[in-house]
């Protein structure tokens, strides 16, 4: 059957002019509502608004336009079922067989900073997913389509069909909408659950993007959901592994830090050394020189394009990915002559307010991402020296990477790289011992460093071993019962300490 009639009420307005002059031009009316119905006469598609062919205002602010038996009946009823045709006839419904539509931008709006609970609410939409419903109930007969990436695939069907659609295409773009209106319920969900506190539940409905060889293990199973593809574009390698993803992903949160030129080098979601300098060949250097063993097979990631002098650097040592902005030509040629080394192009930075899920038995841990930024550490000390300028710049910049070293975490940094880093060990002195062992490994000094802990001291030994091994200066949490004694060895030892009042826990 050829398409007479299509529906378009559309927040993205992407491609939307080009695609209904398209169904113009084979003759379909238009209906439309709102923004979209100005977008279109604008551009000189003839459109009949919503509120003309139902015979009904818009009312309520907009919120009450489509909710209307002439548009639900035009989607709903059955095609060729004789009662439901005599009931279409005896009610003046008219058939709508192409739905386009998509949603209000719900979480675009709760993604920015200070958003109202009212002001999010009212980016609800009701009039979209009823529709969307509607028309995928009957996909039978009715064409639905919510993503304007789509439109190329339903005039190319339209075209083979005579001016129709097939049905393997409504069936396809019919569970795609579902999945969007499924999606777009649970964003709604999970804030009103936070903006409630009533946590009644959670729920995560994320397409499938790649299924992957392996997991973490190659007798594992795993598969990547979600929009992973709107953030890195593969430029170069072999396909991505399960744990490549994570590590780009660690990577990614790491750099976002940084506004400075700067080169982070991770290894198993660690970082194995980090450096911030005007040119980014320096920055390299200082963040190899932390620890030149552990990078053999890891991660590179960098917040600026990668020149040739860097690429010539880094193509030195066997890395599995290499994340920049982007490359420069030359040095893009010149790495992509190693045919087994991934390179991403980071499209964007990752997004610091967003929510972390964990499998756990029998369950999920959900939590808002550790986006806590550097406090204003002037005000924060607690030690009767207070630190020195290139102190409080070492302190800051050890304490942006020791928030993504696995806890226990030590890291002892200069103002402008890291030194040592100590990770996941069982013990908070274990970890500074190994960051210390790194730097003398590495040939580097620690004297005059700042020894940057994740979470508090609960002995002075820490703090004590940390004096003896060089550092003047100290940053951490506070919060122990033996704050006082941490307090009064760090002042028999000169050395400067703040407090944050933040844990950076990273299990």
């Amino acid at each position: 059957m050829k398409i007479q009639r299509a529906l378009i009420s559309v927040s993205d307005k992407t491609g939307i002019v080009e695609f209904a002059k398209e169904l113009a031009a084979a003759g379909i009316e238009i209906l439309s509502t709102g923004g979209t119905a100005k977008s279109l006469q604008a551009a000189g598609v003839a459109t009949v608004e919503v509120s003309r062919f139902t015979g009904s205002p818009e009312i309520l602010d907009g919120r009450v336009k489509s909710l209307h038996p002439k548009i639900h009946g035009g989607l709903l009823y059955l095609r060729g079922n004789p009662e439901h045709e005599e009931q279409a006839k005896a009610h003046g419904i008219q058939p709508i067989d192409l739905v386009v539509v998509n949603l209000y931008p719900f979480e675009a709006t709760i993604a920015k900073d200070g958003v109202t609970l009212a002001e999010a609410i009212e980016q609800i939409d009701i009039g979209g997913p009823s529709m969307i419903r509607s028309a995928s109930k009957n996909y039978q007969s009715v064409c639905v389509v919510t993503d304007p990436t789509d439109y190329p695939l339903v005039l190319e069907d339209m075209h083979k069909e005579g001016g129709g659609t097939g049905l393997k295409l409504r069936e396809r773009l019919a569970i795609k909408a579902f999945a969007t209106t499924s999606a777009y319920d649970a964003a709604i969900a999970d804030f009103l659950n936070r903006e409630q506190e009533t946590c009644a539940s959670f729920r995560m409905d994320l397409p499938l993007e790649m299924r992957l060889r392996y997991g973490e293990n190659p007798h594992q199973q795993a598969e990547l959901y979600g929009d992973f593809g709107s953030y890195f574009d593969k430029l170069h390698g072999k396909e991505l592994s399960y744990n490549n993803i994570l590590d780009i992903s660690a990577a990614a949160n790491l750099i976002a830090e940084f506004s400075k030129p700067t080169v982070a080098i991770l290894k198993h979601t660690n970082p194995c050394g980090v450096g911030s300098a005007p040119d980014l060949r320096e920055a390299w250097e200082m963040a190899f020189s932390t620890d030149k063993q552990a990078p053999f097979g890891g991660i590179i990631v960098c917040n600026l394009p990668i020149t040739l002098a860097l690429a010539k650097a880094i193509s030195e040592i066997f890395s599995e990915v290499i994340i920049a902005p982007d490359f420069d030509s030359d040095a893009r040629s010149l790495l992509q002559k190693k045919k087994n080394l991934r390179l991403m192009r980071m499209l964007k930075p990752a997004p610091q307010n967003r929510r972390d899920v964990r499998g756990v038995v029998g369950g999920l841990l959900v939590q808002d991402s550790d986006s806590a930024d550097v406090p204003e550490l002037e005000h924060r000390v607690v030690s009767s020296r207070p630190p020195t300028k290139d102190e409080i710049e070492a302190m800051e910049f050890g304490w942006k990477v020791v928030k993504h070293v696995k806890s226990n975490a030590i890291v002892y940094a200069a103002k402008n790289r890291t030194l040592g880093i100590g990770a996941g060990q069982m013990s908070r002195v274990d970890s500074s011992r190994i960051a210390v062992w790194k730097a003398h490994e590495a040939g580097l000094s620690l004297k005059g460093s700042a020894v940057c802990s994740d979470a508090f001291f609960p002995f002075p030994d820490g703090l004590v071993a940390a004096a003896e091994a060089g550092a003047t200066a100290a940053i951490q949490p506070g919060g122990s019962v033996r704050d006082p004694d941490v307090i009064k060895a760090a002042d028999e030892r000169r050395v400067a300490m703040v407090f944050t009042g933040t844990r950076h826990f990273r299990h």
